[in-house]
């Protein structure tokens, strides 16, 4: 089952991730929320991260402190 977040407007959002491979050769991991379970959802929030709503109530994930 993927992660879900509702907004304060009701809306529901699943996290995702994918690898991209930089100009420079390094590889990074985007994570990213989209309205609909597809490709690449994740199950869990990563650790060391945390889910928050934008202004317009668009959620996003932040690093830890």
């Amino acid at each position: 089952m993927a992660y879900q977040f509702k907004n304060s407007k009701g809306k529901t959002y699943f996290l995702h991730s994918r690898n991209v491979e930089l100009k420079g050769g390094r590889t990074q991991t985007l994570y990213f929320f989209a309205k609909e379970p597809g490709q690449g959802a994740l199950d869990a929030v990563p650790s060391g991260y945390q889910v928050a709503e934008s202004k317009n109530g668009l959620p996003v994930l932040k690093k830890n402190n």
